[in-house]
């Protein structure tokens, strides 16, 4: 039988909260923007608005991929 040393983690969950906190305000801000139409109004979207959008939505593809392993990420 192994026996374990209790260990103290609370310097990594005090780590893990406050990331998790700058990722749900980053969060909070997007859906904010998102809201806002990414400051754009509807009637002046250009290409060069899509290609923003598209590269916005890339980048959290990866993301989204990474945490629920899918994509490139996939079993």
């Amino acid at each position: 039988m192994t026996t374990r040393r209790a260990t103290d983690n609370s310097k990594a969950l005090d780590a893990f909260m406050t990331t998790k906190l700058q990722i749900d305000a980053m969060l909070e801000r997007l859906t904010a923007l998102s809201s806002e139409h990414f400051e754009t109004h509807p009637d002046e979207i250009n290409w060069g608005d899509v290609g923003t959008l598209n590269h916005y939505a890339s980048l959290l593809r990866q993301i989204t991929d990474s945490a629920f392993m899918e994509g490139e990420h996939a079993a």
